[in-house]
């Protein structure tokens, strides 16, 4: 005989999900906030996308300004025959590239020597010390950056001169300028992005390094074949993250950090949409230049992701 048909009816669903919302209500008030915030502040503002590929009118709603020439790419095309902006492009990929190879393995160091660390309370104080620079803003960052690698009046050029050695350059010169800027990038976040780690590596069961130890394996084998396969599904997560950001720039850092003389490396895409969209006024060519930005950014993100699910990770999604 056939089983019978467990399949619930449409009384029994409607009654299910009033008791369900009855249990569950208020994490659904507690979802609502953020959702509105989305709403507002993420999804309405798409609508002005519509800029990228419009004559901005100050006048006019934003569906009824004129569309751009060329089809609508005309700011798009302006874009990449402005020097200007290929410039921005390059330093911003530059940059980024240069942060994420020097500072995406800083914060796993360190959370691997802190996770060696015996007395705790040194490792509290170390940890402490190390999260402090991540409340700073890059305005008090660039100050103390002054306050010691200035070419005259900075400790460590004071320093070099009493030695007799000739001052070094490090907000001046181009080359010098880079190495700075990724130093204190470095400096500012790898003591808070070694909290992932940390959590990570708290999750690691004790029993694989009290086998290990009876095997007769020291600390480093310890770390290299315990800890970090342990941590490496969250490691491959934050890098698809991180290269999804790859095209991405914050403002206050390059911003706090230029100056006449390394201008050639300073200006990337977010500082060319301030200068020439709030400043400039051309609202159109900045909001074609952001959405490029954008699709470039998820294509990466996209990409990575993909890669790291055919590597035999899990992603992101």
């Amino acid at each position: 005989m056939k089983a019978s048909s467990t399949k619930p009816s449409t009384a029994q669903k409607k009654q299910n999900f009033s008791v369900y919302m009855k249990r569950y209500w208020q994490l659904y008030v507690l979802l609502f906030l953020p959702m509105l915030y989305l709403l507002i502040f993420k999804y309405v503002p798409m609508v002005y996308i519509q800029i990228a590929f419009k004559k901005y009118s100050i006048v006019e709603s934003v569906w009824n300004m004129p569309w751009a020439g060329n089809n609508g790419f005309e700011y798009f095309i302006k874009a990449f025959n402005n020097k200007d902006f290929i410039n921005a492009l390059r330093n911003t990929l530059m940059l980024n590239l240069l942060d994420l190879v020097v500072g995406f393995p800083a914060p796993i160091i360190f959370a691997l020597i802190l996770n060696e660390l015996v007395f705790k309370k040194f490792k509290r104080v170390v940890q402490t010390v190390a999260y402090m620079p991540h409340f700073l803003s890059w305005v008090i960052i660039y100050g103390l950056a002054l306050q010691i690698f200035a070419p005259s009046s900075g400790l460590v050029n004071m320093v070099l001169n009493n030695f007799g050695i000739e001052a070094i350059p490090f907000l001046n010169d181009s080359k010098h300028w880079v190495a700075t800027y990724i130093f204190l990038g470095v400096w500012q976040n790898f003591g808070w992005g070694s909290i992932v780690y940390l959590a990570a590596i708290a999750g690691i069961n004790s029993e694989l390094y009290e086998a290990a130890s009876v095997d007769g394996c020291g600390r480093f084998k310890k770390m290299w074949h315990i800890t970090l396969p342990g941590i490496k599904p969250t490691i491959v997560v934050l890098l698809v993250m991180n290269l999804g950001n790859i095209l991405g720039s914050g403002f206050d850092r390059p911003f706090a950090m230029q100056n006449n003389l390394v201008m050639d490396v300073a200006e990337v895409i977010s500082t060319f949409v301030y200068k020439n969209g709030i400043q400039g006024l051309q609202f159109s060519l900045t909001t074609a230049v952001g959405f490029f930005q954008s699709v470039i950014c998820v294509i990466f993100l996209l990409l990575a992701n993909w890669i790291s699910r055919r590597l035999g990770e899990r992603g992101i999604w």
